[in-house]
Order: structure tokens, then sequence, then C-alpha cells
């Protein structure tokens, strides 16, 4: 079996975004919220694209997958610290201010429809640990590639605080 590891050797913020549906028939509530978020997501993988190609200011975004589950649509999105995330959500420029904007109105109007959470988890370098088998590429190793799982360490505990590249992380 091959086993692997993420290949990014700097911090990482985790960024967990859901929403549940209360009323599923009042469609015409949270379906403006369901489509916000992939709206989000296109922006901000357009500009990471333009920003590795040098042609635009990189907003900080390493990229995201999205997930369904009993209680809604969860998007799991890896940032490359809190201040650019918080940077892009507060930004006029930006699809996520005004999606918030919107969102906030209509829950003052309708708050049993539909609810929202977000989780930030601030991860440093040496408080991350991953192992993908036999090509099982998801993640952070997926979105910023992968080195053989070894090279941190032969276990899970081995890799989470290992030192990378020669230098303690």
């Amino acid at each position: 079996m091959r086993h692997e590891t993420h290949a990014h050797e700097d911090d990482v913020v985790v960024f967990n975004i859901g929403m549940t549906i209360r009323r599923k028939h009042r469609i015409d509530l949270w379906w403006p919220v369901f489509t916000a978020m992939p709206a989000m997501i296109s922006e901000l993988s357009r500009n990471r694209a333009a920003a590795d190609r040098g042609e635009a200011e990189d907003l900080g975004f390493i990229g995201a997958y999205t997930l369904v589950g009993r209680h809604g649509p969860w998007v799991v999105q890896y940032w490359r610290s809190t201040e650019q995330l918080y940077r892009y959500a507060s930004s006029a420029d930006a699809k996520h201010l005004s999606a918030w904007k919107r969102f906030n109105a209509v829950a003052r109007k309708h708050p049993e429809a539909v609810g929202i959470w977000h989780e930030t988890f601030a991860v440093p370098a040496t408080g991350i640990e991953t192992l993908y088998g036999n090509g099982a590429h998801i993640g952070l190793g997926a979105l910023t590639g992968t080195v053989e799982a070894t090279r941190r360490g032969r276990g899970a505990r081995e890799r989470l605080g290992s030192v990378v590249g020669g230098r303690p992380h």
C-alpha cells in the first residue's frame, strides 16, 4: 500500500460553513442561501487561478469541498490565513458581503426558515496530520499535492508536529 501525506508546509485555516433547511416548503427563503455559496466558491477559485498565473492578488483561498449531510449542505474550505478569510468576507467587492446582507434581511423576517453556521480553525503547520492510502487524494492533499508519508514520519504521532525539509514545523 502506498501512503502519502500533504505536501503543504505552512499553517492552514479550515473554515466549515453550512446551512440547515428548517422549512423545506419555503424554497423561496432557503434557495438564495443555497445558491450563494457555489457563486462564492467559483469567485474564489477564479481568483486562485488568476493569482497562480500572476494576474491577480492572492486572496488566500486554497480550495474547498462541498458535502451534503443529514442537516444540509456543508462546505469545507482551506485558507492560508484568518486575515485573508476575514478580508474576503468583509470585502465590498466580493460576493460574500452582499449575500450575507441578503440572508440577514430574510432571516430577520423569517427566522424559522433556514439556519446557517460556520466554524473556523486556525491550524499551525505542526498541528496537521494527514494520510492518503492507495491514491485516495482528498482534502488538503488533493488541493496542495502529496508527498511520501514517511517524509513526515512512520506513524500519525510522528507526522503530527514532525520535522519537514530539515526544519521543525
